[in-house]
């Protein structure tokens, strides 16, 4: 006779209990955002702010959010499809437009705290290291950076949104050295070519090398600077102007509602005397039909 050993048995699955439902889908990491959710003993009901940066096909978001037992809250939003409004109208995931999308966000969430006078940050970017200093009034507004899934290399997209918000005047604990222009070897950050992503002189040395080498493919890649007349020399005037633009007025402007055209006007409720004439009247039309059907078969 053979004995089979009962690995998985009934008291095993009945004291099962599966994962978080984002856990199983692989959108959320749970060991990153305790850290990044739980605030100090001696802290009590203060927020823990993050700054949660996602970047789509074709959007760039960033977000000031505190969490809550019933969920997060979002204190302040941007996106780079707003860039328009400022002047950027092309290339709206680049290094440069998450520049942008920081410097925003960090303009947004200052103005709505009312602490946009106080904490200026740095108004010309140069890509040297720089951090918000408190000062004489109240403390600097503190966030913590949250990427995601995100891989943290050094370069990416994230770090860009990362610098737009410190330079904006929000304190956010970072260092160089994921920075573009950070050197592995010397340890040391290279300004002058993190300047140069921050403008888009990137994007522009890519347009000048197309338009010396392969003409066919410049007009593809290029198609919309092209039809804009967006020249390799005209791409860190645009992002200066709206840096400018930016701290003049971040504040998201309201959308007039507009009523769906295609919606039918809601009817107004009939009292019962109504309701009773409408039902005569369909007897007396469905009458009158059977009526005119009988003569006209006779």
């Amino acid at each position: 006779m053979v004995f089979l050993k009962v690995v998985k048995d009934k008291s095993y699955y009945m004291r099962f209990q599966v994962k978080y439902a984002r856990r199983r889908s692989g959108q959320t990491d749970y060991f990153a955002r305790r850290r990044l959710c739980v605030q100090d003993r001696n802290k009590y009901n203060t927020p823990k702010y993050r700054l949660v940066v996602r970047i789509t096909n074709r959007d760039i978001i960033g977000q000031i959010i505190f969490a809550r037992l019933e969920g997060d809250h979002v204190l302040a939003a941007a996106y780079s499809h707003e860039l328009p409004h400022f002047g950027v109208k092309l290339g709206l995931t680049n290094y440069a437009a998450a520049y942008c999308v920081g410097l925003l966000l960090a303009r947004r969430v200052l103005t709505k705290l009312n602490l946009a006078d106080a904490y200026k940050g740095k108004e010309d970017p140069d890509g040297e290291e720089y951090n918000v200093e408190p000062g004489e009034g109240p403390a600097p507004f503190r966030a913590f950076l949250d990427v995601g899934l995100r891989r943290t290399t050094t370069g990416a997209r994230i770090f860009g949104v990362l610098k737009g918000v410190v330079d904006g005047g929000v304190s956010v604990p970072h260092s160089v050295r994921r920075f573009p222009g950070f050197d592995a070897e010397s340890k040391q950050l290279d300004a002058e070519v993190h300047r140069n992503y921050i403008f888009g002189q990137h994007v522009a040395n890519y347009m000048k090398h197309l338009q010396e080498d392969d003409e066919d493919f410049l007009k593809k890649h290029f198609a919309r600077a092209i039809e804009a007349g967006v020249e390799p020399g005209d791409f860190e005037k645009i992002y200066a102007k709206a840096h400018a633009a930016i701290r003049k007025n971040p504040v998201r402007p309201k959308e007039e509602y507009k009523p769906y055209a295609g919606l039918k006007p809601k009817q107004k409720k009939r009292n019962l005397a109504q309701r009773k004439n409408r039902v005569s009247q369909k007897k007396a039309a469905f009458l009158r039909k059977l009526q005119a059907q009988k003569e006209a078969a006779a």
